[in-house]
């Protein structure tokens, strides 16, 4: 008898939508909520979650904040909950969510990224 036996991480984007003034980069931007996990799966089925994390990526400056895990389960239940900044922990360096560090500069017409100061720009010549 043969077991067919896998852990593999999992990702879904919550139904979330909540304007804001972000703090980093002082634009008008939006959250946008997912959840990460481990999973174990049992011939190609998943058996079992662990690992719970729920992430906050903003649409303006991709800068992405870990959130509370209590606020995570209350939007993945589908609760109107607001985040406030004291329930998000800001993630550090180029992780995989897409956090952009400092300095740089990400075009939101084509997404060329650069860390020139660039008005427009150099890939599609729109303003940055």
């Amino acid at each position: 008898m043969f077991f067919i036996m896998g852990i593999t991480p999992g990702e879904k984007k919550l139904n979330y939508n909540q304007m804001v003034i972000c703090h980093q980069c002082g634009r008008y931007g939006r959250y946008e909520v997912f959840m990460t996990w481990t999973c174990l799966s049992l011939f190609f089925i998943p058996v079992f979650k662990w690992n719970k994390h729920y992430y906050v990526r903003t649409t303006c400056c991709n800068t992405t904040f870990e959130l509370d895990a209590e606020v995570g389960r209350k939007i993945a239940r589908g609760e109107n909950v607001e985040i406030l900044p004291e329930h998000l922990l800001r993630l550090g360096g180029n992780d995989r969510f897409g956090y952009i560090s400092p300095g740089k500069h990400i075009c939101s017409n084509c997404g060329y990224e650069t860390e020139e100061d660039f008005q427009y720009c150099p890939k599609c010549g729109k303003p940055f």
